[in-house]
């Protein structure tokens, strides 16, 4: 059977945690940082786990990684 190509946009935005966990990246954080707290700018940076009902979508456009 021929391999699933991988999606350039998700291999850029998505990884998988050890435990197949999707990692992702917080959004709004690169314009109008002036009314955005130091705390909320700083918290913005991490990355997260993302939510259960993505998980499936992304584990397809992203297979091997």
């Amino acid at each position: 059977m021929p391999k699933i190509k991988t999606h350039s946009g998700a291999k850029k935005r998505f990884k998988l945690s050890k435990n197949g966990k999707v990692i992702r990246a917080h959004a709004n954080k690169s314009h109008i940082l002036n009314k955005k707290t130091t705390k909320r700018k700083r918290g913005l940076r991490k990355t997260t786990v993302a939510d259960k009902t993505n998980v499936a979508q992304v584990k397809r456009l992203v297979p091997y990684k």
